[in-house]
């Protein structure tokens, strides 16, 4: 089987797009002088380069054609196999099961000439191992049930189970995500540009043209704070318009998108961790998301990025639609020791004296600054930022899994089986000693990352994560047991 040849305009215009792109950005930073060069050369320079272009046109289009003419992929009882290449040819096999996902996306130009990209992600994560470019609509539904029925051994199903719809994303919801989608990544860094550059002698250095629209420094940050949250939110609006998700036999099948429609997939034999995400703004009125990592790849992932399972919904229906695809109970956590807030104090007045150790050197070499000694004042902030701080940890364990939450400004409740646990160990810093404090990892074999799927009790008695320890450990041995006497009656019943 061949790419779709419908693809082959769409790929025309996807190369020219990027030659276009290169040609301007090299005209509009030439530096060529326009006064040499006689009638002669501005009379011959247009036919060259329209022959230039005519010529890259073809070039292009040969070789698209060729592309997806010698594209070819195959399908047998065991493998996904693919054979690619113009001038050198490559061949892959994949095994049917190495394949996590196989995921479909399209945008608005695919969808018009009935294409759509495919992409086959395997357990090594990063980036995708085969993808698709382009079959069409109908190929790419074909591929996805195809190769989901082969990787569980089903290729002969007698009886077809209806899927059941977990989660749909209403308008209402639609418009909560759009408003708590604020990405403050930036916003430490713009707080921080705005108040270094604001003071009058270094608005002066930087520019003298900038020195007064630096000086308006809070409110240019007030409103690039407003600008990115109204940006965060349409790009949210965009990316999970549309957004269901629902269980079909062994994984989770998920739909979004405005622009850029998105079909992908979840296994459930692959799931490691379960998250539970809530940023300050959503907590606020009771919101959150829920993620799942599977084993070296994040659903949709990009990057390092993790794909929100549900996008956003009330916190007690989070739990609801967890527990369907983790059968944990109840979640009461247990907070750490409430010494360990006198560690948070102590960590924030450091950053608070290196702040006003920064404003009297700034007013020791230029003379600004006679108040910088008011910057202590912002020390009646730390035990306030400590308490918040120690009120958002937490840890749970039952006889199945371990439950961690941890962040304030964006709080992660993250949920890892028993039997799902690669190492568990417990660390104690320098400082965590002189209080008796330790901290617990429980490692998974998730994609990690900033958003990794690590369940992590900071800073709990030394003495108690000791214990955890050995409780996670022994209750991890245990549940392999009963899982491998669970396949093996399994194994003998079916015979």
């Amino acid at each position: 089987m061949n790419l779709d040849y419908r693809s082959v305009p769409y790929r025309i215009f996807e190369n020219v797009s990027r030659i276009a792109g290169i040609v301007i950005v090299s005209v509009v930073f030439s530096t060529g002088d326009g006064s040499q060069g006689g009638t002669e050369s501005t009379g011959l320079e247009p036919l060259v380069l329209g022959g230039f272009i005519l010529f890259g046109l073809v070039a292009v289009a040969l070789w698209e054609m060729t592309y997806v003419k010698r594209y070819e992929y195959r399908i047998t009882p065991d493998t996904f196999e693919i054979y690619s290449g113009v001038f050198s040819r490559r061949e892959r096999e994949i095994p049917f099961k190495r394949i996590q996902n196989i995921d479909v996306a399209q945008n608005v130009f695919q969808r018009a000439l009935g294409i759509a990209e495919v992409r086959l992600e395997t357990a090594g994560g990063g980036e995708s191992e085969a993808v698709l470019q382009y079959v069409s609509r109908a190929e790419a539904t074909r591929l996805q049930e195809l190769v989901s029925d082969r990787k569980h051994g089903e290729s002969q199903r007698d009886t077809e189970v209806p899927d059941n719809t977990l989660f749909e994303l209403d308008s209402n919801e639609l418009a909560v995500l759009g408003l708590t989608s604020a990405n403050f990544n930036l916003l430490g860094l713009i707080l921080v540009m705005f108040a270094v550059l604001g003071t009058p002698v270094a608005a002066e250095q930087v520019s003298p043209r900038l020195s007064v629209l630096l000086l308006l420094g809070p409110a240019l940050a007030a409103l690039a704070l407003v600008l990115l949250w109204i940006v965060s939110g349409i790009q949210a609006i965009l990316r999970y318009y549309g957004f269901r998700l629902v269980r079909h036999e062994g994984e989770l099948r998920y739909q979004r998108g405005l622009l850029q429609q998105y079909n992908g997939t979840i296994p459930l034999s692959k799931i490691q961790t379960v998250m539970i995400r809530e940023n300050f703004i959503a907590r606020a009125v009771g919101y959150g998301n829920l993620a799942i990592e599977t084993a070296g790849y994040a659903p949709g992932q990009d990057g390092n990025s993790v794909e929100s399972a549900i996008p956003i919904a009330k916190r007690d229906r989070l739990f609801d639609l967890a527990r369907t695809v983790e059968s944990v109970g109840e979640v009461e956590f247990t907070r750490p020791p409430k010494r360990a807030r006198l560690r948070y104090v102590g960590r924030y007045t450091i950053v608070v004296a290196v702040l006003v150790a920064l404003l009297a050197g700034i007013n020791t070499t230029t003379g600004t600054l006679n108040d910088w000694y008011l910057g202590a004042l912002s020390w009646a902030l730390v035990p306030l930022a400590a308490h918040l701080k120690w009120t958002h940890l937490g840890y749970y364990y039952d006889e199945g899994y371990v439950v961690t939450r941890s962040g304030f400004w964006t709080r992660q409740t993250t949920i890892v089986p028993y039997y799902r646990v690669q190492t568990v160990s417990e660390t104690q810093t320098v400082f965590q000693r002189r209080r008796q404090l330790g901290t617990l990892v429980v490692d998974t074999a998730s994609s990690g990352g900033f958003w990794g799927g690590n369940a992590v009790a900071l800073d709990i008695d030394i003495d108690e994560a000791r214990q955890l320890r050995e409780t996670v450990h022994n209750r991890f041995q245990w549940s392999l047991r009963e899982r491998r006497t669970q396949r093996i009656r399994r194994f003998e019943a079916a015979d």
